[in-house]
């Protein structure tokens, strides 16, 4: 009688679900460590990256590129 849940448990089926999802979420947590520290998951990059405009605003500010170069690849950007 120690075992006996009355007709309140899942039984068999509610037991292979929970090992189901509990390996299912091991293996997914296991892929995105793996992804992160390869550097081809967004781990870690709040925001950190600039966009193309930045990078063309940035080139124009230094001097590299002249005015009408800078709208130019502005009008391309779609910006």
């Amino acid at each position: 009688m120690w075992g006996y849940m009355g007709d309140y448990g899942w039984g068999w089926g509610g037991m292979g679900l929970g090992m189901l999802l509990f390996w299912g979420l091991l293996i997914a947590g296991i892929v995105m460590l793996v992804k992160c520290f390869s550097g081809s998951g967004a781990c870690g990059k709040s925001g950190s990256e600039k966009s193309a405009l930045d990078m063309l605003k940035e080139r124009y500010a230094r001097g590299e590129i002249e005015r009408e170069e800078f709208e130019q690849k502005k009008r391309d950007l779609g910006e």
